[in-house]
């Protein structure tokens, strides 16, 4: 097995690829030991000293650290993730229930057709962008002209981040509603 790996944006934060699907469906983040719980691979990361975040994508998976160099971690992750996955293991314990999604949106009924173009436009043009940074974006909100986002994987705590929003998604929304005013990270 060949784990590819790529630097994201995001400095303290690495993107593995292990060459095959990790999640068919959704994202999955743990930004603590317990919250990483539902997944053993998860579990197998954070157990190496120095991780903070695992995040699950489609094809990637991609690994937070606190302090310590990529050079000593690196090997340890890639010998978790391979181990993982030449054991065969699931990605979740059985009887875990995994929250795919990040909490109840909100957004007033007559805002609906806005709320769908902001969803469209995130589906299409913003998410795959920010996966192939080994990050993830989701719609939480909308409100008073403000469109409120969850900010996950390499994007989570990323330097640039701010920069993305305000100027990347921001003006993107904007161009295409012009009701948009700012965006927020929830």
């Amino acid at each position: 097995m060949f784990i590819q790996t790529e630097a994201t944006p995001n400095p303290a934060t690495l993107k593995f690829l292990p060459g095959r699907v990790v999640m068919p469906e959704g994202t999955f983040e743990a930004r603590t030991p317990d919250a990483a719980d539902a997944s053993p691979l998860a579990r197998r990361l954070f157990a190496i000293t120095g991780v903070t975040g695992v995040f699950f994508g489609y094809d990637f998976i991609t690994v937070t650290k606190a302090d310590g160099e990529w050079q000593h971690l690196k090997p340890a992750i890639l010998g978790g993730i391979m181990e993982h996955f030449m054991t065969g293991a699931p990605l979740f314990t059985e009887g875990h229930e995994v929250e795919m999604e990040d909490g109840e949106e909100f957004f007033d009924e007559d805002d609906a057709p806005t709320v769908a173009t902001i969803k469209e436009l995130l589906e299409t043009r913003i998410r795959p962008a920010v996966a192939g940074d080994g990050g993830d974006i989701t719609f939480r909100g909308y409100k008073d002209g403000t469109v409120y986002l969850v900010m996950k994987g390499a994007c989570s705590g990323c330097p640039s981040s701010t920069a993305t929003l305000r100027h990347g998604i921001q003006n993107l929304l904007r161009h295409f509603l012009p009701d948009v005013r700012e965006v927020q990270a929830v």
